[in-house]
């Protein structure tokens, strides 16, 4: 059994929650399942970035203090993400003065001791929406391409972190110690490096950012978001107190879940941070992309953006239609589409007639048989389960989700196939009930693979079906064991339970 460490980027909470927060997090949480079904000992990381600019000039706006802005939207967070069913162990708030802020500002003390923090005066093209200092080939017809709108020139006094030195060492550690997945995303991570790094503004002046961690030493600077916001992941361990669990960073395998538009800062300035600090680097770092609408960037002009909260009212709160979707059409990596038309296709035409159907009618025909049925030896099953279960445990390893859930979906479609190939209903006798036996134990192992995503219905599903484990694979603790990954290994199992409408025809 190993040990593994995933965190989630920190979402910034001047506003509500949006699909890009929900996209990343049931990626992180599929795959923090997933590692304890697998016999990993796991801790996972979520949270909320709570200082900076953004901050404070929306609380100006609101006529509220900083504080008040993010005490009144984190909850909204925390809400959303249980409502999804997100896993975490640890929700971490960099406003928190006793659990993060002694550990941010024990690094700056490191950072500044190692002699990589130099104060300078600095002219640059800031965005206030990226939170960062932008040079000109960042820039795309003289704006940023995040925010489409041009930076402010801004000459202040701040402290620098000493990045460009590290070019020959990151590169290696990208190289060797430190994957990206996908691998495309390597590439462009090490253009980067080859480009030229420049030096990193930490600090801004008091007099510009008052909401933030003030930087030791000097009252008049206010910490940059990297000092204060990527040190979440070591303070949510409580580094460098007293109450330091290390072994989560040590002797754990550390993963980082991100947006590919912040992958630069934690391939680069978080391990180079960590170096200085005497900390080794992390060991994976997952990109994500993007999450369009119909097609289109979301807008609040073009009025396309999807609500969280009114994809989980179409499905009655429901969170799995919504989980599934993100997992079987956006491919980690790559950008992905919500669509109002197609969730639904897939909720009518694969979570309801596939699966649900499938289950409620095999369900159906053995109650009239005293809910009894057997299982015939099969090698040919035998051997096609065994196949499907390395294909999709590799693909869930390689974090190739999209890919991993689409055996569970082909498994329905064999077993779909199945019963209308074999019409168990025209059947009577021992005929009947093994066949009925071989649907029941195809949708036993749907069950298992659909729990990393789709958790309440996995459980809902291996309930009526009677599984003797059912009641246990809400546990943190339940793994899915060689026994329950094999044609027939439950033996003990001879009966199934009462049927019940697994997804409920929409509105």
């Amino acid at each position: 059994m190993g040990r593994q460490y995933i965190t989630t980027a920190i979402d910034y909470p001047n506003a509500a929650p949006h699909m890009g927060h929900v996209l990343e997090k049931v990626l992180a949480d599929v795959c923090a399942r997933w590692m304890r079904l697998r016999g990993d000992e796991v801790r996972f990381q979520i949270g909320t970035d709570e200082h900076g600019i953004k901050i404070q000039q929306t609380a100006q706006k609101e006529k509220v203090t900083p504080k008040q802005l993010v005490d009144r939207n984190v909850p909204l967070f925390e809400d959303l993400y249980r409502r999804l069913g997100i896993s975490s162990d640890q929700f971490i708030r960099t406003s928190d003065t006793k659990k993060h802020w002694p550990t941010v500002k024990a690094l700056w003390e490191r950072l500044q001791k190692a002699g990589v923090l130099e104060k300078r005066t600095y002219t640059g093209l800031y965005c206030s929406g990226c939170e960062r200092f932008l040079t000109k080939k960042d820039l795309f017809d003289g704006m940023c391409e995040n925010h489409q709108r041009p930076p402010e020139e801004v000459r202040e006094e701040n402290y620098f972190f000493a990045l460009s030195p590290e070019s020959a060492w990151l590169k290696k550690l990208l190289k060797k110690e430190y994957k990206i997945i996908p691998e495309f995303r390597e590439k462009e991570t090490l253009s980067l490096i080859d480009q030229g790094l420049e030096d990193v503004s930490f600090s801004r002046p008091k007099s510009s950012l008052a909401w933030g961690i003030p930087v030791p030493g000097d009252k008049e600077q206010t910490m940059y978001v990297w000092c204060d916001a990527l040190t979440n992941y070591i303070s949510g361990l409580g580094y460098f107190t007293d109450d330091e669990k290390t072994e989560w960073w040590d002797d754990a395998t550390v993963t980082h879940v991100i947006g590919k538009d912040i992958a630069r800062f934690h391939a680069l300035i978080w391990p180079a941070m960590l170096k200085a600090a005497g900390v080794r680097a992390p060991d994976q770092l997952l990109i994500h992309g993007f999450l369009t609408s119909e097609g289109q960037k979301m807008s609040k002009s073009t009025g396309n953006v999807v609500v969280p909260d009114d994809v989980l009212a179409r499905f009655s709160g429901n969170p799995d239609p919504l989980r599934f979707y993100l997992s079987h059409e956006v491919p980690v990596g790559n950008d992905g589409d919500f669509s109002w038309k197609r969730i639904e296709e897939l909720y009518i035409g694969v979570l309801s007639n596939k699966i649900g159907n499938l289950l409620n009618r095999v369900l159906v025909l053995l109650q009239k048989d005293g809910s009894v049925f057997s299982l015939k030896r099969d090698s040919e099953m035998s051997e096609l389960i065994s196949d499907m279960w390395k294909q999709f445990s590799g693909d869930m390893n390689a974090f190739d989700v999209s890919k991993a859930i689409g055996h569970a979906v082909a498994l329905a479609v064999a077993g779909n196939m199945e019963m209308e190939k074999k019409k168990p209903w025209t059947l009577a006798g021992d005929e009947k009930i093994a066949v009925l036996g071989t649907l029941a134990e195809m949708l036993r192992h749907i069950a298992l693979m659909l729990l990393p995503f789709m958790p309440a219905t996995a459980q809902q599903m291996s309930m009526q079906l009677g599984v003797e484990y059912a009641e246990s694979m809400h546990l943190p603790t339940f793994v899915i064991t060689e026994e329950m990954k094999a044609w027939g290994g439950m033996k003990q199992w001879k009966r199934v339970g009462n049927p019940s409408i697994l997804f409920a025809p929409l509105k």
